[in-house]
C-alpha cells in the first residue's frame, strides 16, 4: 500500500467516525499522536502495520459464525470460512504446529481453551462432554458441582507471578488457579533463573496433570525440552504460554531446545505483542487435541471475531516473510543493548541481563518502587511499566520493578546505538528521583519527587530520539 493510500485510507475512516461521534476520532487522532511521541518500552505492546489495522475495520464484524471452517451455526459464513482458514494456514506454516485454531480473542481465551481441551482429553467426565455442547454460562450449579467431582480437583504447576509467570498460569485470584489445585515453581533466589531440578522435584511432588511453561517477565531462554522431559516423567501434559514471545519463535531466534513447539502437547499465544499483529490470541496443538481445541466455541468463547481473524491472516502472512527473521533478531540485539546500557551505569537487573525481548530493572537499588519509578519515566516521556520481581517485597500493585522491552521501538527502526542512549535517559531519571512523603510525612510507595526540569530535559531528548524513526510515516492525517 503506498503512503498517498494509507493516509487516504485513514482520513476518510476518521472523516466517516467523526461526523457520527466527533469525540471518538479525536480520540483516535490524539492516540497516535501520543504513541508518535512517546518512547515506548511497554514489553507487552507493538506497531501493527497499517494493513493488519485496516484489516479490522470492515463488514466482517457484522457476521456471527460460531462454530469451525465449514461446519458453522449461522448461514452465509463463506467469507469467514476463507479468513478463518488462511489464518490458520499461516499459523501452521509459521510455527511448525500440525493445528492452529486461531478464534481466541485474547491470550487468557486462548490459555482457557487450551485448559479445557486437555482437561476433556485426559479426564473422562460426561458433565464436561455434555458442557462442551454449551457455553459456561449455561451450566447450572448442579452441574458445576458434577463437573468439579468428576475432574477430581486436577493438578496444575506453572511459574509463580514474581518469578515472572502470568495470571493465568494458576495465580489464586485468577480463574486458572480456581479450575485448578495449583502450585507454583519458581526461580532460583541467587541468579533469578529457572532450576530446572527444582521443578522436577515440585513436579514428582505435586504429580500436576499440567506442567505449564511461558512467561511474561522472565529475561532468559526457557529450555523446553528440559521441562517436556519433567512433563513426561510424572505424565503430565505439558503446555506453553509463548504470548510475550511467539514473534522470537516466528523469526526463528528461538529454536531447537528454546522453541517450544516441537516440545509442547499445546501452545498457547497471542497475536500482538512481538508477532506485532491484531490484539487475539491461538492455540497451537497436534491432532489429537485437535477436536478438543475447535470445542473452544461454544464451551469457553462467544462468537469468534471475523474481522481480528482477517487481520490475524494479514499478520501471520507478514511474519512469514524473511524481513520478520531480521527484524525478531534485532530485537533481541536491542534487548541486550539496552540491559547492558543500564548495568554499565550501575541499574540492577534481575538475572543480570536478557535473552529475548525483555529486561527487568530492580529499582529498589534507586530507592524507589516500581509504582514510583514507572511515573517518574511517564512524566519524562518514556512509557515503561512496573512489574513485580522475585520474593518481591512491594507486592504486585507497587512492586519493586520496572520492566522495559524492545519489540515496539524495534518496529520504529531503532538500533543499537538509540537503546543505549535509551538506558542513559532511563538511568538519569531513576537516579534523579526520589521517594516522596504522605500527607502525614510518613514514606510513600506511590509519592515521588523529580525536579520537573529533569523530566523536561529528558523529555526533550527522548522527544529527539524518536524524530529519526517516525511512526507510520507514510500515514499524514493533515
Amino acid at each position: 500500500m503506498s503512503g498517498n493510500a494509507e493516509s487516504t485510507a485513514y482520513r476518510s475512516a476518521l472523516e466517516v467516525i467523526g461526523a457520527v461521534e466527533p469525540r471518538v476520532a479525536n480520540a483516535i487522532r490524539a492516540e497516535l499522536a501520543d504513541q508518535r511521541e512517546s518512547l515506548k518500552l511497554i514489553a507487552s505492546e507493538n506497531y501493527a502495520s497499517p494493513a493488519t489495522l485496516l484489516a479490522m475495520g470492515n463488514w466482517f464484524s457484522d457476521k456471527y459464525a460460531e462454530g469451525t471452517v465449514g461446519r458453522r451455526f449461522y448461514a452465509g459464513c463463506q467469507n469467514v470460512d476463507t479468513v478463518e482458514a488462511l489464518a490458520a494456514e499461516h499459523a501452521r506454516e509459521l510455527f511448525g504446529a500440525p493445528y492452529a485454531y486461531v478464534q481466541p480473542h485474547s491470550g487468557i481465551d486462548a490459555n482457557l481453551v487450551a485448559f479445557w481441551a486437555v482437561l476433556a482429553d485426559r479426564i473422562e467426565s460426561p458433565t464436561l462432554k455434555r458442557a462442551q455442547a454449551r457455553h459456561v454460562n449455561d451450566l447450572t450449579e448442579a452441574d458445576w458441582f458434577a463437573l468439579r467431582r468428576e475432574l477430581g480437583n486436577q493438578r496444575m504447576l506453572g511459574m509463580s507471578l514474581d518469578a515472572g509467570g502470568h495470571l493465568t498460569h494458576g495465580f489464586r485470584p485468577n480463574i486458572s488457579g480456581k479450575m485448578f489445585d495449583q502450585r507454583s515453581y519458581g526461580t532460583d533466589p541467587e541468579t533469578g533463573l529457572i532450576d530446572y531440578d527444582r521443578v522436577a522435584t515440585a513436579a514428582r511432588e505435586f504429580k500436576p496433570l499440567i506442567l505449564l511453561g511461558g512467561y511474561s517477565a522472565y529475561p532468559r531462554k526457557v529450555n523446553f525440552r528440559i521441562l517436556r522431559e519433567i512433563a513426561d516423567s510424572v505424565g503430565a501434559t505439558f503446555m506453553v504460554d509463548m504470548a510475550h514471545f511467539a514473534g522470537l519463535v516466528a523469526g526463528k531466534v528461538f529454536t531447537g531446545d528454546f522453541d517450544p513447539v516441537p516440545h509442547a502437547h499445546i501452545v498457547t499465544s497471542t497475536t500482538h505483542k512481538s508477532l506485532r499483529g491484531p490484539r487475539g490470541g491461538l492455540v497451537l496443538c497436534g491432532t489429537e487435541l485437535a477436536e478438543q481445541v475447535d470445542r473452544g466455541c461454544p464451551m469457553v468463547l462467544g462468537g469468534p471475531l471475523p474481522h481480528v481473524m482477517a487481520a490475524k491472516a494479514v499478520a501471520l502472512a507478514e511474519a512469514r516473510r524473511p524481513d520478520f527473521v531480521d527484524y525478531a533478531g534485532r530485537i533481541v540485539a536491542n534487548a541486550q543493548a539496552l540491559a547492558d546500557g543500564l548495568q554499565r551505569r550501575g541499574a540492577k537487573l534481575v538475572t543480570g541481563g536478557t535473552d529475548n525481548h525483555l529486561a527487568l530493572i530492580d529499582v529498589t537499588g534507586y530507592g524507589l518502587t516500581g509504582r514510583q519509578a514507572e511515573q517518574a519515566l511517564l512524566d519524562s516521556g518514556i512509557v515503561t511499566n512496573r512489574n513485580a520481581i522475585p520474593q518481591d517485597p512491594n507486592g504486585a500493585w507497587y512492586t519493586s520493578g520496572i520492566r522495559v522491552g524492545t519489540p515496539a521501538l524495534t518496529t520504529r527502526g531503532f538500533g543499537t546505538a538509540e537503546l543505549d542512549a535509551t538506558a542513559e535517559l532511563i538511568h538519569t531519571v531513576l537516579s534523579r528521583t526520589s521517594p516522596g512523603t504522605n500527607a502525614d510525612g510518613t514514606a510513600s510507595k506511590a509519592k515521588y519527587v523529580l525536579d520537573p526540569g529533569v523530566a523536561d530535559r529528558v523529555g526533550k531528548q527522548a522527544s529527539d530520539l524518536l524524530t529519526g524513526f517516525p511512526l507510520y510515516p507514510a500515514i499524514d492525517l493533515g
